[in-house]
């Protein structure tokens, strides 16, 4: 995007932001690129912070310009009826509240869901108003926290249906915080690039999320044969701990690093017996020492093996032990405060004297994690040490990437469906549960209850914060953990082999984030943001020594603010994306069968997932690499109602009668200023008469098109709302034909968030 293009779109978004940076972050935006070659060669260090335990939209569900409460086209789930007896639509953020939580329920229509609709719990944010003492803020508070466990996370996502959040994880699982509550995470992302379609890797808790990312797999590979992951003969890890007592077994991305000669560390505090019982977590005095257990290669049978000088151990096997120096609980509060920060000793030192490795990663104690029983601000204090750390020494940081982001989502909700393989274990797919060009046999496990895919799992917060990724950028590809290995395999020519051809296909490499060849622009100080200091976020002595034990806030019917919340108004710069979809309807009225065909012309592999009017269908997955096609096909009777959805607010929704109008609609993108073209085929044998909206806009396109194979084009030219669109296909003499697309035409050049979903936009019926 220009620099005149950008500042339109960025007026739009209402009045510059404020400025009230922490000399930590405007050090860091003031830091220019090593600037090299102007590829990813200029990385030098990656820097790796994985926190605990929140969902995208419980984070940034209403932070202007991501896909987050204000999303246009969310799915519907089918919400039981009022009556007890059948279904009816609703949107996904309306969860049904069931028998066990109905106390906690209120009526659908309240909260612009269904009147007939059963009762409901949508996304809440506790009322800091109401807590004791007062507070305008919940960035402080300890909350409890819900299952997520592999079958309380299967239960809830429903083989796709993802209508069980509440139900199996109670009401606590649909709270949301704002900008008032985590001041410091909002602005991370309002300096540098905050990422709206990351993924946890497997729908299921700590350990294995891990485990994804250090080693890109639970196990779920082929070269293990009977000795299994454990060398027992034990399946894909699903849990968190050992394996039946068992140490892990399979080869880590640390030791493919180690053959290449790329240098890499964890740091971490040590607290207890650094392997089993304790995996560093052990014997602590509070919640601020120790690693909580969260360093995974430590369950590996190769590292508990390992003796120090060899690499393994030096290098993930060490760290400080505050344990050992933890002043008395009497000490002044300047004590404690330069007791928390020697847990960044060795970090700093080797910051300091030029040591940092090629690839490290940071694991926090449990008090700094976010894990829902602990504050998030606490671990925006702890995010900012080892940022401060990184800019103290500006040529370090200018050749470093650092990203934050979070191992899972607790068993809390995020609206956003995640993509999946076909729920089915057989391959190629049965044609009732989707369809998938590439292999995914890894990826579907039947060791544990309910069998299915491992993932992806939820969105989780994640922003990459660099030289080469400032400018309150999004980014909208879909990526997980096994990304941040593709992004170490194409920066230091490694390659790890336990990553499945399905997520290699559909998980990007981070690359799309940056801005390698030009990153250094002229970044104007309306365009920064509001980042405020975390000095007030480092526990108080009365918690950091253990004395202090604060109670997590219950969740009442008293203490909420009910109802899905308004997101912040405006855009933001969104990174290019390697996009390019299409989907259409074919209809064989004598067979009674709608056929749908998925086309991708893009540069990377996409999920698309198709949802049906009719409550008892199955929701499907099909998988469709670059340059592939599949075809899915369902009965119907009497009418369809099909919607697709896909990466980015890609949608099409196809619904008529069987016996209706045989129009096919095709799309095609004009990269240019991004323009799109719908063809119109007439295929039936009676004229039609077909009308297209401009949902953006309001105008209506009409088109007359005569019986067996009347033909005509529309064209709109999208650069005025940067490449957005949403087209809705009606006829004039079918009155129950209506398609809808929608979605972003990419060009190759970044561009802005939907508009629409920035309020700028009233979509139009």
């Amino acid at each position: 995007m220009n620099d005149i293009h950008r500042r339109h779109f960025l007026q739009m978004g209402g009045s510059a932001l404020a400025m009230s940076l922490s000399a930590g972050i405007s050090k860091a935006l003031a830091i220019p690129a090593n600037h090299r070659t102007g590829t990813i060669n200029d990385v030098e260090h990656i820097v790796i912070l994985m926190q605990e335990n929140r969902p995208f939209d419980h984070h940034f569900g209403t932070l202007r310009g991501v896909r987050g409460f204000a999303d246009p086209r969310a799915v519907d789930i089918n919400l039981p009826l009022a009556s007890g007896t059948g279904s009816v639509k609703a949107p996904v953020f309306l969860q049904p509240a069931g028998t066990t939580y109905a106390s906690y329920g209120v009526p659908a229509a309240s909260v612009g869901g269904p009147a007939n609709g059963a009762p409901v719990v949508p996304p809440f944010r506790i009322d800091p108003s109401k807590l004791t003492p007062p507070s305008n803020s919940l960035g402080l508070t300890y909350f409890g926290g819900t299952n997520h466990g592999w079958n309380h996370i299967h239960l809830a996502w429903n083989f796709g249906q993802y209508d069980g959040w509440v139900v199996q994880n109670s009401p606590i699982a649909m709270n949301y915080f704002v900008r008032e509550d985590i001041p410091y995470h909002f602005a991370l992302a309002d300096a540098f690039t905050v990422l709206d379609a990351y993924h946890c890797s497997i729908m299921g808790p700590t350990n294995p999320n891990r485990c994804y990312m250090w080693t890109g797999s639970i196990g779920n590979v082929d070269y293990l044969g009977a000795a299994g992951t454990d060398g027992h003969g034990a399946g894909p890890i699903t849990f968190n701990g050992l394996s039946n007592g068992h140490y892990l077994a399979w080869e880590t991305l640390p030791e493919v690093l180690t053959k290449a000669g790329v240098t890499w560390k964890v740091y971490q505090d040590l607290a207890g017996s650094t392997f089993a019982p304790d995996f560093g977590d052990g014997a602590v005095a509070s919640k601020f020492d120790g690693n909580y257990g969260d360093n995974t290669l430590l369950y590996f049978n190769q590292y508990a093996t390992s003796t120090p000088g060899s690499p393994l151990f030096d290098n993930a096997c060490t760290g400080t032990s505050l344990v050992s120096s933890q002043p008395s609980a009497s000490a002044p509060a300047s004590a404690w405060k330069t007791w928390a920060l020697s847990q960044f000793a060795q970090f700093k030192a080797d910051v300091a004297n030029d040591k940092l490795p090629q690839v490290s990663w940071v694991v926090a104690p449990e008090g700094y994690t976010e894990h829902s029983n602990a504050p998030n601000n606490y671990g925006a204090w702890y995010i900012s040490q080892v940022l401060d750390i990184l800019t103290s020494k500006p040529d370090v940081f200018a050749k470093t990437v650092f990203i934050v982001n979070y191992d899972e989502a607790d068993g809390s909700f995020d609206h956003v469906v995640p993509p999946s393989p076909p729920t089915t274990p057989s391959y190629p797919a049965s044609p009732n549960t989707g369809g998938s060009t590439v292999d995914y046999r890894n990826e579907i496990l039947t060791n544990d209850t309910p069998n299915g895919p491992i993932g992806l799992g939820s969105r989780v917060p994640c922003v990459v914060i660099s030289p080469w990724s400032k400018g309150g950028y999004v980014n909208s590809q879909v990526f997980d953990h096994t990304s941040l290995i593709q992004f170490i395999e194409k920066r230091f020519g490694v390659y790890e082999r336990n990553l499945s051809p399905w997520r290699r296909a559909v998980c990007g490499d981070l690359t799309s984030v940056f801005n390698f060849k030009n990153p250094n622009f002229d970044f104007d100080q309306d365009e920064k943001a509001r980042l405020p200091s975390t000095d007030g976020y480092l526990p108080p002595v009365g918690e950091l020594s253990g004395v202090v034990k604060p109670s997590s806030v219950s969740v009442t019917a008293n203490n909420v603010i009910v109802g899905v919340p308004k997101q912040e108004k405006g855009v933001r710069p969104a990174r290019a994306l390697p996009y390019e979809l299409d989907a259409y309807a074919s209809l064989d009225a004598a067979n009674t069968t709608i056929v749908l065909t998925f086309l991708n012309s893009g540069k990377a592999a996409a999920v698309f997932h198709v949802r049906s009017g009719n409550a008892t269908d199955q929701v499907r997955m099909y998988t469709v690499e670059p340059g592939k096609t599949l075809t899915g096909s369902w009965k119907v009777s009497g009418t369809y109602d099909l919607k697709v959805y896909g990466p980015n607010g890609f949608v099409r929704f196809f619904k008529g009668m069987v016996a209706g109008v045989a129009l096919q609609v095709r799309a095609q993108y004009e990269k240019g200023e991004g323009e799109i073209r719908l063809s119109l085929h007439n295929a039936g044998s009676h004229h039609a008469s077909v009308t297209v909206l401009d949902a953006y806009t309001g105008a209506l396109v009409t088109r007359s098109l005569g019986a067996n194979f009347g033909q005509a084009d529309v064209e709109f030219s999208l650069g005025r709302f940067g490449g957005w669109y949403d087209l809705v296909v009606t006829v004039a003499e079918d009155a129950a034909f209506s398609y809808r697309l929608a979605g972003h035409v990419e060009t190759g050049r970044d561009s802005v968030s939907d508009p629409a979903m920035g309020g700028l936009v009233t979509l139009q019926a």
